[in-house]
């Protein structure tokens, strides 16, 4: 395992290369607020994040990732374009697999860019490619744009589609969603309850929520139960898109099939039709470069798009050298009615020396 300075060492070797590349350096404070920016990492890290109260601050927590303080940054006034790089420890419970690291130094890259989204992707994913090239680093790609589309063009109810939405970065409860909307499963004993107004009046109220709340969420329900079930092929034409897996080539001759089907992907489709073009252009083997379109829905909850990663070459187990992708609804949520197309990636240095050095 290398040692802590061999990792510095190599973490300011990868940032001089983005500095190489444009990126300004800058450095986030490791203390973070908790109270809005928790909320944007997604139900995975907001478990594992390390917070405390502070009597002034309030909730703050030590930072889980880069990308979110380098965002809130920008909107607050960066420039325009702008590339940032960044290196320094996070900070992750890990409290189901004691075995990983709880803090590890972290690298990235993060370009903010309004013009040619599809170039900026290249850019992104071929510099963290060249970095690991010695290594034979196994890349993954996909496109989280593509299932979002699918899931807005769905011929059902505004609240079931912003269900789905919100559970795609949990693959067991969007199938299970998925399946209850199309009516091939029943609900619950107590849903079917409340349907039928079999429960009692009267009751106490237990918990957090109030009787307002919980009125609104039995006339959500009822309203849900009158919404027609989804499709039997509108479910199959989602599943054959979530299966799609192969060399890109292959998966967007896939995809181009389906959107006789799924018609609301065409836009999606066309930008990544566009990135592999990019890709080719920056020397990127497109011919053989893995794509899954399910790839992306276990990593940041805040990528909407272009999703990608570089995993060690000698087994599929364990955290990826590098990761990154889209993030541009980011921007929007954190830029008080502003927003900019951006795209990134982070690389874990330690991991890399541990694959260099067999260990």
């Amino acid at each position: 395992m290398a040692s802590r300075s061999e990792t510095n060492a190599r973490a300011a070797a990868l940032r001089a290369r983005f500095e190489a590349a444009g990126a300004v350096v800058v450095e986030p404070p490791i203390l973070q607020p908790a109270d809005t920016l928790l909320d944007l990492y997604g139900e995975d890290i907001r478990a594992r994040a390390y917070v405390t109260h502070d009597p002034l601050r309030g909730e703050q927590m030590l930072r889980p990732d880069f990308t979110v303080p380098v965002v809130e940054m920008h909107m607050a006034g960066g420039a325009e374009p702008a590339r940032y790089t960044y290196a320094g420890e996070v900070f992750r419970r890990q409290e189901d697999d004691p075995a990983r690291a709880s803090e590890y130094v972290q690298v990235g890259f993060e370009i903010f860019d309004r013009h040619a989204p599809a170039e900026a992707d290249a850019e992104a994913f071929h510099l963290i490619s060249q970095a690991l090239a010695h290594v034979n680093a196994r890349p993954v790609m996909g496109d989280i744009g593509i299932l979002m589309a699918a899931v807005d063009g769905l011929d059902t109810s505004a609240p079931r589609k912003a269900a789905l939405m919100r559970h795609i970065w949990r693959p067991h409860r969007f199938r299970a969603l998925l399946d209850r909307f199309a009516g091939a499963c029943a609900g619950s004993e107590t849903r079917a309850a409340v349907l039928a107004g079999s429960v009692v009046p009267g009751a106490p109220l237990i918990g957090l929520r109030s009787k307002h709340e919980i009125e609104a969420r039995i006339t959500n329900l009822r309203e849900d139960a009158e919404v027609p079930p989804l499709a039997a092929s509108a479910v199959a034409a989602l599943d054959a898109l979530l299966a799609v897996s192969g060399p890109l080539p292959q998966a967007l001759s896939a995809l181009r099939d389906l959107s006789s089907q799924i018609p609301a992907i065409a836009a999606a489709l066309a930008l990544l039709e566009e990135r592999a073009l990019a890709l080719q252009a920056r020397g990127i083997a497109v011919e053989t470069l893995p794509f899954e379109a399910s790839f992306g829905r276990t990593l940041m909850e805040y990528y909407d798009g272009f999703v990608f990663a570089f995993h060690s070459p000698y087994g599929p187990d364990g955290a990826p050298l590098a990761s990154g992708g889209r993030y541009d609804a980011l921007t929007r949520q954190l830029g008080g009615g502003r927003s900019i197309p951006a795209v990134g990636g982070v690389m874990r240095p330690g991991l890399l020396l541990d694959v260099e050095q067999g260990t």
